[in-house]
């Protein structure tokens, strides 16, 4: 498995757990030391113990040296980032380093298999590069990820499909019997072309995007025209054609996949002259909706937040990962350290990549109450579930003022308004205390 980041690290791990002997490569030796001393780099639930337990067992490596990782392996992986480059299209100079860096060590029987997310025609450039290099016929293979961050180790273990693109035969079989332990409830192997494959991925995250955005753009009218936007997501959700994944609304997606995914897709419809017309739009919806809770801030504060104390709570871009990559709270921070607040924050998980993003800009609590002292309002860009049932009155005494911006919907508005809180959510109507309106 070349690559330890998210994906190679869990996959590998996952091999393992199903029996398989696998060595997870990766250039930074540091990563690699602190991986062999059981220390694991990202935040995902169950994955140290998975980790652990494997490689105490004698099932799963941890090395720098391509070479003694690749000689002898009869699947190769490859896992490393495709960052969004400057145009939107994905930058592939990661992978073609790989490729250059295992030719001298694979032989022809070995399978070079695509886990990392690429545009389509990879496959064969892969291919036609390790041809160039060796003139040797290789197995070049594709297989998409479908693992949600948070949820990694279940998806991985128990997916609702396996996606691979294959030219052979053997390579297909060969795929096939290394996914058998995890498809043992006749969950669909879907053998199809690279192109097909790699068209998959992008596809999958772009209507899921396309999704997001639609209910948060659907949000905003409802606020505008005084409906009720959890009582619309219902009414559609039933509907067994739409159904209700992924229309929660809230302050927009982030994370390392849809973003760039959507852009990525958009690129290559320009490239092929076919204008993404949708891909654009659901883009720049979500850049839109990234604004939304800042824009009730300024409002509620009549623009000026000079001097005002915020609490922010929740730093990832989701629950149940650390990852902070394009979160819509790090964009709100800036907003409102742009309009001279200060701004005490707090997450489960994410704090410490927080701190390598925004230093000393910010101030850092230990927990969610201590985030609350004295600030003029609180303001919540993550759905972790420690903030789902909190003490209200404890929150109430904490704050200078009762105001919760929520951009995640977790609270019942009538209750905040007995409560004696001004509350504003995504796609209801905000509301004031009771004793206030009386």
């Amino acid at each position: 498995m070349i690559g330890t980041g998210y994906v190679g690290l869990v996959s590998g791990t996952c091999f393992a757990e199903s029996g398989n002997n696998v060595t997870c490569v990766d250039i930074d030796q540091g990563k690699i030391d602190r991986l062999n001393d059981g220390i694991i780099p990202i935040y995902e639930p169950g994955l140290t113990e998975m980790v652990q337990r494997n490689h105490k067992a004698g099932r799963l490596h941890f090395t720098t040296d391509v070479e003694a990782a690749v000689v002898k392996a009869k699947v190769v992986y490859l896992a490393v980032g495709t960052p969004q480059g400057d145009d939107g299209s994905a930058n592939l100079s990661a992978l073609w380093s790989v490729v250059a860096g295992i030719a001298p060590f694979i032989n022809a029987n070995t399978v070079v298999v695509t886990k990392s997310t690429v545009p389509v025609g990879t496959n064969k450039e892969i291919y036609d590069r390790l041809f160039e290099l060796n003139q040797t016929h290789y197995r070049v293979a594709s297989n998409p990820e479908f693992l949600k961050e948070g949820a990694a180790i279940h998806d991985f273990m128990y997916p609702d499909r396996v996606v691979v693109g294959v030219r052979e035969r053997e390579t297909k079989e060969i795929l096939n019997e290394l996914y058998s332990p995890f498809l043992r409830t006749d969950k669909p192997f879907l053998s199809m072309s690279p192109e097909s494959a790699e068209l998959t991925k992008y596809v999958a995250n772009a209507l899921l995007a396309t999704k997001i955005s639609f209910i948060n753009e659907m949000a905003n009218l409802c606020e505008k025209m005084g409906g009720d936007i959890n009582d619309v997501r219902r009414g559609i959700g039933h509907d067994q054609r739409i159904g209700f994944s992924f229309l929660f609304p809230g302050v927009g997606y982030g994370g390392s996949c849809f973003p760039k995914d959507v852009r990525a897709l958009a690129s290559m419809s320009k490239a092929n002259d076919l204008p993404p017309t949708i891909l654009d739009a659901v883009d720049q919806v979500n850049d839109r909706q990234k604004f939304v809770l800042t824009q009730k801030v300024d409002q509620h504060f009549g623009g000026n937040l000079k001097g005002l104390r915020f609490a922010v709570w929740g730093l990832a871009f989701k629950p149940k990962t650390d990852d902070i990559r394009e979160a819509p709270a790090l964009v709100m921070i800036e907003q409102l350290l742009e309009r001279g607040a200060t701004v005490c924050v707090f997450d489960p998980e994410a704090v410490e990549n927080v701190k390598v993003e925004l230093g000393d800009k910010v101030e850092y609590a230990e927990n969610s109450m201590d985030a609350l002292a004295g600030v003029d309002a609180l303001a919540i860009n993550t759905e972790w579930d420690v903030f789902r049932h909190p003490d209200f009155d404890e929150i109430k005494s904490a704050m200078k003022a009762p105001v919760i911006f929520d951009g995640r919907n977790l609270y019942n508005p009538a209750q905040l308004a007995e409560l004696g809180f001004t509350y504003y959510s995504i796609g209801r109507a905000s509301v004031t205390p009771v004793a206030d309106s009386a």
